[in-house]
């Protein structure tokens, strides 16, 4: 399939690039049922088969509980078809349901949820990478992230700066690396959709009106106004050397 080619080879530029596979790795894959960490799942399973630094995988996803939520009053959300893509791919696949949900909005009430939820989801999966052996957590990041990442903060918070592609987490023993950095959400999509894969909806009422959903929209009307926006604010990135980017 092209499409698996064309993102697989960008897959393997980016963790060339950022040598985020070394000999021996076990790689926890988060996740979510979104088009991006299934699409990367896909691509590390793949490069698994020929990469010269050998490695094994598991797959791991943190339900966060909204079925539980008397806010949300959502179904419990059924991961059966994800789990027969792990085996298709060879992959163990481990589910750990939490209350992060219920904690977030009905026992908190956040009016901006988005990041206590995210650092509740995150230390969840690192938590249970460690406990399957994991010495890397791969999260599906891709360029149009980090570009999104980038205006957050410039607007926001006033500085120039994004995540990394691959983060030490020293006091966990843990690297959390992001094979799809190189990779456009275009083509992740293309990818996603020629695969069929299982993408699952977020059942999250903030899904569509995050901060992230206003860069995401901000983004897209740069690259109306100035195609080619994306890849110069990664170019940025990189020449700026911050974060761990380098050109």
């Amino acid at each position: 399939m092209k499409e698996l080619q064309r993102l697989l080879s960008k897959v393997r530029q980016g963790v060339q690039k950022y040598s985020m596979i070394t000999s021996g790795d076990v790689i926890a894959v988060g996740v979510s049922g979104g088009k991006d960490s299934l699409a990367m799942l896909c691509a590390l399973a793949s490069l698994r088969e020929f990469y010269p630094e050998k490695f094994d995988l598991v797959a791991l996803t943190v339900d966060p509980g909204f079925d539980k939520s008397a806010v949300i009053g959502a179904e419990k959300a059924d991961h059966s078809q994800i789990a027969e893509l792990c085996r298709r791919l060879r992959v163990p696949y481990y589910i750990l349901d939490t209350q992060i949900a219920p904690i977030v909005f009905d026992h908190r009430r956040e009016k901006n949820p988005c990041s206590l939820c995210a650092n509740m989801r995150r230390g969840a999966l690192v938590d249970l990478a460690k406990a399957h052996g994991a010495s890397k957590l791969a999260l599906g990041h891709h360029m149009d992230d980090a570009a999104q990442t980038v205006l957050m903060n410039l607007f926001e918070g006033g500085r120039f700066g994004c995540f990394s592609p691959v983060t030490a987490l020293e006091n966990r023993d843990i690297s959390v690396i992001r094979p799809m950095i190189l990779c456009r959400e275009s083509e992740i999509a293309k990818f996603a959709k020629k695969a069929a894969l299982p993408v699952e909806k977020s059942p999250c009422p903030m899904d569509a009106a995050s901060e992230r959903a206003e860069a995401k929209e901000t983004l897209r009307s740069l690259e109306r106004k100035n195609p080619g926006a994306r890849e110069r604010i990664i170019g940025a990135l990189c020449r700026s050397g911050i974060d761990g980017w380098h050109e």
